[in-house]
C-alpha cells in the first residue's frame, strides 16, 4: 500500500533550521509531484511547497528565502530545509504526493514543527 513517512519535526529556537523528509513507498515517485503543506492549531491547512516532476518549484509567499523544496527521485524522498524559522512556523507538516495526470493524491501522517520564541 501506499505510505508517505515524515520525519525530521521537532521543537527549535527562533532563527534555527529543520529538515524534513518524506519517504514514499508504494508509488512510481517519479511521476508525483510532491508537496508540504501545513496546519497550525485553528487553521487551515496551507500550500507550504511543492515540487513538480520537472524540478520546478513553488514557495508559500510566507517562507519564499526562508525554505528550500528538493527531491531524490532515486531514494523516493521529498525534503524540506527551514532555515530562518519563526514562531508562526509552528505547525504539524504534512507530505502530499499528487500524481501528474490521474490527480490521484497521498497525505502522510504529518510531523510537528515548533518554533519558540
Amino acid at each position: 500500500q501506499v505510505q508517505l513517512v515524515e520525519s525530521g519535526g521537532g521543537l527549535v529556537q527562533a532563527g534555527g533550521s529543520l529538515r524534513l523528509s518524506c519517504e514514499a513507498s508504494g508509488i512510481t515517485f517519479s511521476f508525483y509531484a510532491m508537496g508540504w503543506y501545513r496546519q497550525a492549531p485553528g487553521k487551515e491547512r496551507e500550500l507550504v511547497a511543492v515540487i513538480r516532476r520537472s524540478g520546478s518549484t513553488n514557495y508559500a509567499d510566507s517562507v519564499k528565502g526562508r525554505f528550500t523544496i528538493s527531491r531524490d527521485n532515486a531514494k523516493n524522498t521529498v525534503y524540506l530545509q527551514m532555515n530562518s524559522l519563526k514562531p508562526e512556523d509552528t505547525a504539524d507538516y504534512y507530505c502530499n504526493a499528487k500524481h501528474t495526470i490521474n490527480g490521484l493524491a497521498y497525505w502522510g501522517q504529518g510531523t510537528q514543527v515548533t518554533v519558540s520564541s
